[in-house]
C-alpha cells in the first residue's frame, strides 16, 4: 500500500472515531473510557503499520481533546497502545498479538505513562490503581471489537485485498 492511500486511510479511521467519541464513551471519574479508540488502534495497526497507528491515535486524541469529547489522559494510552498493537502485529503477522498489544500497551503501560499527568492536574486525587483498570478495561474491550472485525475481513478474503492496494 502506498503512503498517500495510507494517510487517506489514518485520516478516515482517525474522522470516523473522532465523530464517534461523541456518542460511545464511559465517563469514569476523571478519564472517559472510550473502546472505539482501541478498536481504531487495532484496524490501524493491522492495516497500516506503526507510524501510521500513532499517527492516527495522536489526531484522534488532538481532535476529541479539541472537541471536548476527550482528554489528556488519551494521548499517552492511545499512541503506547497504537504502537506495541503494531510492532507485536509486524513481528507476529498475527491479529490477536495486535490485540494483545493494545491491552497491554494501553492498558498497563500507557495507565502507568498517565499517572504523573494525572497527578499534576488533579494533584492526589488521581491513582495509579483507577487508571490502569478503566484503560484496560476499554481497551480490552475495543481489542475484542477490532479483533473479530479484522478476523471477520480475514475469512472473506477482504483484509488481503486492502491491505494490498
Amino acid at each position: 500500500m502506498n503512503n498517500s492511500r495510507k494517510l487517506t486511510y489514518t485520516a478516515i479511521i482517525a474522522a470516523i472515531t473522532t465523530i464517534s467519541s461523541n456518542i460511545i464513551y464511559i465517563p469514569l471519574g476523571f478519564v472517559k473510557v472510550f473502546p472505539i479508540q482501541h478498536f481504531a488502534n487495532i484496524l490501524s495497526a493491522v492495516l497500516l503499520g506503526p507510524w501510521y497507528a500513532v499517527l492516527q491515535a495522536f489526531i484522534t486524541s488532538t481532535l476529541r481533546l479539541l472537541l471536548g469529547t476527550g482528554t489528556v489522559f488519551a494521548y499517552p494510552g492511545s499512541m503506547i497502545g497504537a504502537f506495541l498493537a503494531s510492532f507485536l502485529f509486524a513481528k507476529t503477522q498475527k491479529i490477536a498479538f495486535a490485540g494483545i498489544g493494545e491491552v497491554i500497551g494501553t492498558g498497563i503501560i500507557g495507565a502507568v505513562a498517565t499517572y504523573p499527568i494525572a497527578i499534576l492536574l488533579l494533584g492526589q486525587k488521581a491513582s495509579l490503581f483507577g487508571l490502569v483498570p478503566a484503560f484496560a478495561i476499554s481497551s480490552f474491550t475495543g481489542a475484542i471489537m477490532g479483533y473479530g472485525l479484522l478476523k471477520i475481513l480475514n475469512k472473506n478474503h477482504i483484509l488481503v485485498h486492502i491491505s494490498s492496494k
